[in-house]
């Protein structure tokens, strides 16, 4: 993935062998190929301390997991800054990844989630299924011109032509993603 210094870091995890899980990781390779600049592509299982560091160094940041229910194809929003309560530093959500980056490195950085409507969750295998990879297209065909542009706040709330609101994607294990790794 880009490792470099830029306006926008698109933070991407799941599972690729955890079939719809690997939501993330495909948005990633997807993005990373239209080269947009001023953009840093990454990709990983799960959120850590690590992100924080990186997310401090961009204005803003999107966060991109598979959901297990909620809107259809997508849905997407901004986060705010939370701390979390937790035993370990290797299993955090987007807010408190924000939380760390600002508590850590003094960041003001923007956060966004992107969760993408996956349906197959329970089993092995390194491809995705065919619903979740229609929604995948759509996902990029929204994402991208929001990248280009910058229009991150006028993106934040509206799906693929629907209202998605303040309702939090469901994203596929909001605790831990590591249970299913």
């Amino acid at each position: 993935m880009t490792q470099s210094t830029g306006r926008a870091l698109l933070i991407a995890y799941g599972n690729p062998g955890r079939l719809d899980d690997g939501l993330g990781p495909a948005l990633a390779d997807a993005v990373e190929k239209l080269n947009i600049p001023g953009l840093t592509v990454d990709a990983d299982y799960q959120l850590t301390v690590e992100n924080a560091e990186a997310a401090s160094r961009h204005e803003v940041v999107v966060f991109a997991d598979a959901a297990v229910a909620g809107p259809e194809p997508f849905a997407f929003r901004r986060i705010e800054p939370q701390r979390a309560l937790s035993f370990t530093s290797h299993c955090l959500d987007p807010p408190a990844v924000l939380a760390l980056a600002r508590e850590l490195f003094g960041a003001r950085t923007e956060g966004y989630v992107l969760g993408i409507r996956g349906y197959a969750f329970n089993e092995f295998g390194e491809s995705l299924s065919r619903r979740a990879r229609a929604n995948l297209a759509s996902a990029l065909a929204f994402l991208e011109p929001v990248l280009r542009r910058g229009t991150f706040r006028e993106a934040a709330g509206r799906g693929r032509g629907r209202r998605v609101g303040d309702a939090s994607p469901s994203l596929e294990d909001e605790t831990c993603k590591s249970q299913n790794t």
